[in-house]
């Protein structure tokens, strides 16, 4: 099985050590809420808000938080979030995938836009990047949860495509249609998973040396720091050598 992705490796040990625990929170409330109010408040008849409810688990974020930005979509003063997906190119010619829900579809665009210009990249038209990534659903289980050999045979019987092991856990992979009936699998055989998620994964990757790595991890934060940002995909790639350095 091929190795987890370097640059997500990368990000989440950075991200560990400065994450701000109050935006992240506030990013996952706005997905519980929009998908609350899009598909309505109950999880067991809406696989968004489940989704997002279990994403927000495996952040720590407290019950009542959640709680509260489920009921928030029953209020007639909430706010109408748009769903708007923006790609282009960063330092080295990385592909890039960006994910927010804004209020202010003007606002956001002009500071994607203004990030990616300023770290050397480019904002591009939507489907300009994304035929680089197919979009699936990652369910991730820590190193406890068993051998490769015992992942990879439960993944095969849930019906999922791929698995990727490495210091961090296991990544299991699947359509991204399939995440409930392969995560209802994955319980009965595994207990519950450490995060259930959508995801942009690149088809192949580009190599990047550190100068233009570190270019684009700072473009990443930049963009990740933004309050209508929910998520950031790129295809980089880094020797071993190159992410000990980044990692360090």
């Amino acid at each position: 099985m091929a190795g987890h992705s370097q640059f997500k490796n990368i990000m989440h040990r950075k991200g560990a050590q400065d994450a701000k625990r109050s935006k992240i929170f506030a990013k996952l409330a706005r997905e519980v809420t929009v998908a609350a109010k899009i598909g309505g408040m109950d999880p067991a008849m809406n696989a968004r808000l489940r989704l997002a409810i279990l994403n927000a688990r495996a952040e720590n974020m407290p019950k009542d938080n959640i709680d509260r930005a489920v009921k928030k979509a029953a209020g007639a003063d909430t706010e109408n979030f748009d769903e708007v997906r923006y790609e282009g190119y960063g330092p080295g010619g990385t592909a890039v995938i960006v994910e927010a829900l804004t209020d202010n579809r003007n606002r956001t665009a002009s500071v994607v836009r203004s990030i990616f210009t300023k770290a050397g990249g480019a904002l591009g038209e939507t489907g300009s990047v994304g035929f680089m990534f197919d979009r699936l659903g990652e369910i991730s289980y820590p190193l406890s949860a068993g051998s490769n050999d015992a992942l990879v045979e439960a993944a095969i019987e849930a019906g999922a495509d791929d698995v990727e092991s490495d210091e961090e856990g296991h990544f299991i992979y699947c359509a991204f249609e399939s995440i409930g009936e392969v995560v209802k699998a994955l319980e009965a055989s595994l207990g519950a998973a450490a995060s259930i998620k959508s995801v942009w994964k690149p088809k192949t990757t580009s190599n990047l040396d550190e100068e233009k790595a570190q270019s684009l991890m700072k473009m990443v934060d930049l963009l990740e720091d933004d309050d209508d940002v929910q998520n950031v995909y790129t295809n980089m790639e880094v020797s071993d050598e190159v992410a000990a350095k980044l990692a360090g």
